[in-house]
């Protein structure tokens, strides 16, 4: 994940006269509800890319079986580099080569509501949720609707020297939920087409 650099290192690993993908230097965070997305990449493995807009950039993790359906279920997901904005609507194919090549398409996106609070029930900073290592939020997506919460589990603050960070994502227990459409990445669809993931 993002560790202050802004697109720092989103920039540096990307060839932009080779990749479609956005630069990050024209938007900026809007009025409203922040946004999400969630997209299908078919590079090295197919997983999903989880991604959450706090402040100007696109929080990210690779989610490789997907949102979870129920609470029985606690998916891995691995924090990558912070995206651009504009990464909300990027669709196509990166070029082999280049970092993280292959095809991404769009599976689901909406805004969301910040849930997070303290023990006293007071609402917390959604930044400094993640920074303490658990956030919780709701969805309004077209197929994801409902609570979801982010626990780190490994890595952060303290950590061993080379710890790879990894997370949870979950729907906690007892909160309202619906999800449209099939959560597996080979079988599943684009969010405003009828185009399958894999040709």
């Amino acid at each position: 994940m993002g560790d202050g650099n802004g697109l720092r290192d989103y920039r540096g690993r990307r060839d932009f006269g080779r990749t479609g993908e956005p630069s990050g230097r024209g938007a900026a965070a809007g009025a409203g509800r922040p946004r999400f997305v969630v997209q299908i990449h078919d590079a090295s493995t197919l997983h999903f890319d989880f991604r959450l807009q706090v402040g100007d950039v696109l929080k990210s993790w690779s989610v490789p079986k997907g949102p979870p359906g129920d609470p029985s279920e606690k998916r891995l997901a691995v924090p990558t580099e912070d995206h651009p904005l504009e990464y909300e609507e990027f669709e196509g194919v990166i070029a082999a080569g280049e970092y993280g090549g292959g095809t991404v398409i769009v599976w689901d996106r909406g805004d969301y509501e910040q849930l997070s609070h303290d023990r006293r029930g007071r609402p917390v900073d959604f930044a400094a949720s993640l920074e303490s290592g658990h956030a919780r939020f709701r969805l309004h997506g077209s197929k994801l609707r409902g609570e979801y919460a982010l626990t780190r589990f490994r890595g952060g603050p303290g950590a061993a020297a080379g710890e790879d960070a990894a997370w949870l994502l979950v729907r906690p227990a007892g909160a309202s939920c619906m999800m449209w459409g099939c959560v597996l990445p080979a079988s599943s669809r684009w969010c405003c087409s009828s185009s399958p993931a894999r040709p």
